[in-house]
């Protein structure tokens, strides 16, 4: 699959190009692609900070458009005559030459090496100054050389004489002429004589007008004098030509000087434009490497509104020895978010690999790759007769015979368009093969068992799209280090989907809940009262416990789902009570001490959870939980307490 179309890399190249003047900045702009040289990847977006740096310092460098310069040099190489109107775009090129000439000089103190282009360009003074005392308003001028002024006098002088005669004839013969003005046909001056005098007037008919009632006469007594006046302008145009031939001459000379220039203002167009692009989408430079690590903080879509877009964080290291990661696999809600998530990851990656400067946090890295795959979409073709499962296994083939230790791969809902069980498999088999490869790579699934197979394969860790359950919206931000769930039983609840066909939809999905043995909905139906009807998620089918004789404080447990009023927020206890009644409640991620007399409780723990349930899980961080299982094992480490989480007081 294209990743450029995919990840719509073609789109900020389109977007770049709107930055650019000249039509060849605007073809390379639009063949950009990842530089495979770390060398030269940095070296271009270092170029892209300083044109930024000088842009908003000392304002719009005066670039030129260059329209047609190419071709105006290619005729001058092959010997044709330049026109007036090429000589001018000549001069026209020059001038910006030395405008941005005298705008790099400024930039020199910003101590940026593209300043010192202004270096490059040759000023051809010379040049323009002769073609400017030549050519003026895109036409020969008079004083171009003395004999062409001394014609155009004669040239002058010969049409008054002509005209004096005609107007002297009109005048003395009036009823002869249906204008009393002197007028041009073909070139020629004549006189407008009506058609019953035609006869009268000794001269040569030239015209006649559409009704004919009009002949256009050139009198005889003209005709010498504008013979004389058609072998002036002959020698008008040798001249012309002869003027014109030699700024060609003039031109070739110094078309070496020209390309240059040329060269010089088409690669700052280019740079410039990265940066106005920089600029437009509050863009920085980041760090690239080698090794096998894509860190990315605050992270936008460029495509996407700033309003609307949720900035993202993510996380991948293949560059650890022990605690390597190549593999995200990102779970979660439809319309979560997980597929902006991963082209996000993509065209991130491609924008850094080519310079460009990257709407994120400026401690981002982003690693060099060889390629960058990606099967997103569904990808169904009517031509190819592709279904969407079809077009997805095309597509991992064809990844899967590329693909190297130094590729970005990206997977969106992996498995998916067939047989669950077999598009588990399926999913868990490329996975697997992916991992070996060494490649990093991120991928989209909702099926369960990848999660477990995520959790317990070295090289490979969960994260999930946060979801508001409250609200039913979706929160697209990503969270490294947990698997997450679809929701789909939820939502359908809150939706207002009815409570019996829940519950079998809960049976024939999950197979019954007492023999389920991972996380899975559980449907609270009440058929009297079906607004209360909820959905929970539980461990293995467990018997209630009866209350043992406690204070009310005493009675909730860790694990325990409560009702928090007047807001009526859900929470988990988290800490039993102290000696002020207070209890530890976590409420989203949010953990706060509240009184019991403000809990109600809404699901017990022993409904939610097994016997044995390590509730660290819930309530610690990711990084305490690895730090206490290095500890079981007597390794040295530092565990990082948020706040005191006695979980079996």
């Amino acid at each position: 699959m294209n990743a450029n179309k995919t990840l719509e890399f073609n789109s900020i190249l389109e977007a770049l190009t709107d930055h650019a003047l000249s039509q060849k900045a605007k073809e390379k702009l639009l063949s950009l692609k990842p530089f495979l040289s770390e060398r030269e990847c940095k070296s271009k977006m270092q170029e892209t900070t300083e044109a930024r740096k000088i842009l908003e310092g000392i304002g719009t460098p005066p670039l030129a458009s260059m329209k047609e310069l190419d071709k105006i040099l290619d005729l001058t190489v092959k010997g044709s005559m330049l026109t007036p109107e090429q000589l001018t775009s000549i001069c026209g090129f020059i001038s910006s030459c030395k405008r941005m000439k005298k705008y790099l000089k400024k930039a020199e103190a910003f101590n940026a090496d593209i300043a010192f282009y202004g270096h490059s360009f040759s000023p051809l003074d010379m040049l323009f100054e002769e073609i400017e005392r030549c050519i003026r308003n895109e036409t020969v001028d008079d004083d171009a050389s003395p004999a062409l002024r001394d014609i155009r006098r004669k040239i002058e002088n010969t049409k008054s004489a002509v005209k004096m005669k005609l107007e002297g004839i009109l005048r003395s013969k009036k009823e002869w002429f249906t204008d009393g003005y002197v007028t041009i046909r073909n070139g020629r001056f004549v006189l407008p004589v009506k058609k019953g005098y035609k006869n009268q007037l000794s001269g040569t008919v030239i015209d006649t007008s559409s009704t004919g009632g009009t002949c256009f006469i050139e009198p005889t007594a003209v005709r010498k004098l504008q013979e004389e006046l058609g072998i002036l302008e002959i020698e008008e145009d040798n001249e012309i030509r002869k003027i014109l031939y030699t700024l060609t001459v003039l031109v070739d000379e110094h078309i070496n000087e020209l390309r240059i220039n040329k060269d010089c203002m088409e690669t700052l167009d280019v740079t410039f434009a990265k940066a106005k692009l920089s600029v437009e989408m509050k863009a920085v430079p980041v760090s690239i490497t080698t090794e096998r690590k894509i860190i990315i903080k605050q992270g936008r879509h460029p495509l996407l509104k700033p309003d609307l877009c949720v900035p993202l964080d993510f996380e991948i290291r293949g560059d650890l020895r022990d605690n390597a990661v190549n593999g995200v696999v990102i779970t979660g809600p439809n319309t979560g978010g997980k597929t902006v998530a991963l082209k996000t990851i993509g065209l991130l990656s491609m924008m850094a690999q080519s310079g460009l400067h990257v709407p994120v946090s400026p401690d981002s890295v982003f690693s060099m790759h060889n390629n960058i795959f990606c099967d997103i979409g569904d990808g169904q073709s009517i031509s190819e007769n592709l279904s969407t499962f079809s077009s997805h296994i095309k597509n991992i083939v064809d990844i899967l015979k590329g693909v190297t230790s130094e590729s970005l791969v990206l997977l969106d809902e992996l498995g998916s368009g067939t047989d669950p069980a077999e598009g588990m498999g399926l999913a868990i088999a490329i996975l697997e093969e992916l991992n070996q490869r060494g490649c990093l790579f991120v991928a989209t699934t909702h099926y369960p068992e990848i999660k477990d197979f995520a959790k317990n394969t070295k090289g490979l860790m969960n994260a999930r799209m946060e979801f508001d359950r409250e609200n039913l919206q979706p929160l697209y931000k990503l969270q490294i280090g947990e698997a997450g769930e679809s929701c789909a039983l939820y939502i359908a609840q809150r939706l207002g989907f009815p409570g019996r066909m829940l519950k079998r939809a809960q049976e024939e999905a999950y197979g019954g809940r007492s023999t389920v043995s991972r996380d899975i909905p559980t449907i609270l139906f009440d058929e009297d009262n079906p607004k209360i009807n909820t959905v929970s998620n539980t461990k293995i089918q467990k018997e209630i416990p009866k209350e043992k004789a406690l204070s009310r404080s005493e009675s909730f447990n860790i694990g325990d789902c409560v009702r928090v009023y007047p807001q009526k927020l859900l929470g988990v206890i988290y800490k039993k009570t102290n000696e002020k009644g207070e209890l530890g409640v976590q409420i989203k991620d949010k953990k706060q001490l509240i009184n019991h007399k403000r809990l109600k409780l809404f699901i017990p723990a022993s409904e939610l959870y097994p016997e044995d349930y390590d509730f660290s899980i819930i309530f610690d961080t990711v990084k305490n939980r690895k730090a206490r299982h290095q500890l079981q094992k007597g390794h040295d480490v530092v565990i990082e307490y948020e706040e005191d989480l006695d979980f079996n007081e």
